[in-house]
């Protein structure tokens, strides 16, 4: 039965500041909604951490991020980590990145995100215009709602959305996961309990490699002024 269907890969870009379940869950529900469409098979998912030139603050080196996310990940049959985006010379724009990946002789490839990725599209001067109409013209988004989110609302507010709209496919997230990367860093800095809201592997690599810890947080330089991405 799934023969017939529409093979498609889905790709998250993002801080992963660490990687986190919510991450992982976003691949897990967009997976079932568009298996439940009846026009898609989803072939893979693919993690790609943001370059260390981004500029946010307390952001880890990129080579601690994406050994964060292949430990998360040892247990996932379908996602992999592709460190391209982080090995480049200088952040780039998730629309170069799309493309990247596209070039591997993907049948179709989507951007995967949370509703607050959505909502940054209205921010003004975050998103170049002609970003936005190539992500959601040539290849598409998937977004899985959170909670004090209306990604219905965000696509009737933006003209290009509105226009896409059938290339714009809305998850509902059944169980409400609000883990966030910024409280789990303060957590692991006042030395509280993260258990169960990280893979225990990437607990056991920030320990060992005292991560997010006060002293060695450091204050970014917040180069960037554009684009929203999945802390």
């Amino acid at each position: 039965m799934m023969k017939s269907r529409i093979p498609v890969v889905l790709l998250a870009c993002g801080s992963f500041n660490p990687i986190t379940n919510m991450h992982l869950r976003l691949f897990e529900v967009a997976r079932d909604h568009l298996h439940q469409t009846g026009m898609y098979q989803v072939v893979q998912g693919i993690i790609s951490p943001v370059n260390d030139n981004y500029g946010k603050k307390d952001l880890a080196p990129s080579h601690h991020r994406v050994a964060m996310a292949r430990l998360a990940l040892q247990t996932s049959d379908w996602i992999r980590v592709d460190p391209w985006e982080s090995e480049q010379a200088q952040w780039m724009e998730t629309v170069k990145v799309l493309s990247h990946e596209h070039g591997d002789a993907v049948p179709e490839l989507k951007l995967l995100c949370g509703a607050d990725v959505l909502k940054s599209f209205r921010t003004p001067n975050l998103w170049k215009e002609a970003h936005i109409q190539e992500i959601v013209e040539k290849f598409g988004m998937v977004c899985v709602g959170r909670a004090g989110h209306d990604p219905k609302g965000y696509v009737l507010e933006s003209p290009v959305l509105q226009r896409h709209q059938h290339n714009v496919h809305l998850a509902k997230e059944p169980v409400q996961n609000e883990i966030s990367a910024t409280y789990i860093r303060r957590a692991l800095g006042q030395g509280q309990s993260v258990k169960y809201l990280l893979p225990d592997a990437v607990i056991a690599y920030i320990k060992e490699h005292k991560l997010y810890t006060n002293d060695s947080s450091r204050e970014g330089k917040s180069t960037q002024g554009n684009e929203g991405k999945t802390s």
